[in-house]
């Protein structure tokens, strides 16, 4: 059994109130360290919607949050991918249940409320700045001059973990993938039933698409960029002027310039630059261990950023119940999740070849085409691996034995 007790969870995004439940399931009181106000619109992230694989709704089963996200989503029961004029239904994987696609803001604060529900503490407007550590526990200090002590403390800060630069000043940053992100939902109604989602290549960019369950049609593009942008970078550009350039790059696209062309400029969600994050030497280090995105960023392609985020989680939670000490629990953790989502990664790595070409490979695309389509008509081969794991919370973890 562990001796760890308490812990603070540095950021209060979809991991941090996930990985606080989880904790709170395994014996240990958990407080949550949000470096925004708690009227700002950065917690959990800024409008948009996010997906949810059958494995991410899974794991949320072990925090008893599954029906009640289900709940909220829109469940996505066909795929349909779209080359220029042509459409292609993508076979589903069977046996499991459909993706979700789910508002962020509402996934959050269904997660934030149950997690204060289950007794979880949450403090706003602090900004982690270091951490002094003990044989004994860890202390965290923030910006407004105040500390948190605990067993462990857990980055699940994000993308740009200041918790990763802590454990490790060398640890790489997030990647631009050449794709800058937007989402809006039209006025159109694409000739499509409830439930299908379309993956469509247009001439000059990526693009997909859905029926909103409350009329019109959400969408959302990976617009090829020049540079990576910060989301302040790329708020600060009027909307109006990314409604434009949007209308520009997919004029020439069906359904895409009816979708452009019916938007709103103050519907516009302005994502910035799509990141991943390249593989992370070191989770952990003494009594800080790292969750989510901070440690495994996969590229939206994956559809299994915030699945491989709650995932881990759960599993993190397991090893630090079971395990006699922090440092066979976080190697333990390391090892059930490392080689996971480092495939998932590299999955979705070879997918943003195909949003973001380069020249030659635009020229070079009708005959990609085929083999991206015939790659995606095997689900079984590619996604089922993903799809179907399935994390049994209650069962106990055990330390790898050593070496003789």
């Amino acid at each position: 059994m562990t001796t760890v007790r308490t812990a603070i969870v540095i950021g209060g995004g979809i991991a941090g109130p996930v990985t606080a439940l989880a904790l709170r399931r395994a014996g240990i009181t958990v407080t949550v360290a949000e470096a925004y106000p708690e009227t700002a619109g950065g917690v959990g992230g800024i409008g948009g919607t996010l997906a949810l694989a059958p494995n991410g709704v899974a794991a949320l089963r072990a925090v008893g949050a599954d029906e009640a996200v289900t709940a909220i989503a829109t469940g996505i029961h066909r795929s349909v991918m779209a080359v220029g004029s042509r459409r292609i239904d993508l076979p589903m994987l069977a046996g499991v249940p459909p993706l979700r696609v789910v508002h962020r803001a509402e996934l959050h604060r269904l997660l934030h409320d149950r997690a204060v529900a289950e007794g979880v503490t949450f403090a706003y407007g602090k900004r982690l700045v270091g951490v002094e550590e003990t044989d004994g526990g860890v202390t965290a200090r923030f910006e407004d001059g105040s500390t948190a002590s605990a067993d462990v403390l857990v980055g699940a800060d994000g993308i740009r973990s200041t918790v990763r630069g802590l454990i490790d000043p060398a640890a790489p940053g997030p990647r631009f993938t050449g794709l800058l992100g937007f989402e809006a939902v039209a006025r159109h109604e694409v000739d499509a039933e409830p439930g299908t989602m379309t993956f469509a290549f247009g001439r000059r960019g990526y693009y997909l698409y859905w029926p909103e369950p409350g009329g019109g049609t959400r969408w959302g593009a990976n617009l090829p960029g020049q540079r990576p942008m910060s989301i302040v970078e790329a708020r600060a550009v009027p909307a109006r002027q990314w409604l434009d350039t949007l209308r520009a790059t997919y004029g020439d696209d069906d359904p895409g310039r009816e979708l452009m062309a019916t938007s709103a400029a103050e519907d516009l969600q302005v994502g910035g630059a799509l990141q991943i994050m390249p593989p992370v030497p070191h989770w952990h280090r003494g009594r800080m261990v790292l969750v989510g995105d901070a440690a495994h960023a996969p590229s939206n392609s994956s559809g299994q950023g915030a699945s491989l985020a709650i995932e881990s989680a759960v599993q993190l939670a397991r090893c630090l119940r079971d395990l006699p000490d922090v440092t066979s629990a976080f190697e333990a953790y390391v090892r059930l999740r490392r080689t996971r989502v480092e495939k998932v990664a590299a999955r979705a790595a070879r997918i943003n070849h195909t949003k973001a070409p380069g020249p030659v490979a635009r020229t070079l695309m009708p005959l990609l085409m085929p083999l991206l389509v015939r790659t995606a008509m095997d689900p079984e081969r590619t996604i089922a691996h993903e799809q179907r794991y399935t994390i049994d919370f209650d069962a106990p973890v055990t330390a790898e034995p050593a070496l003789r």
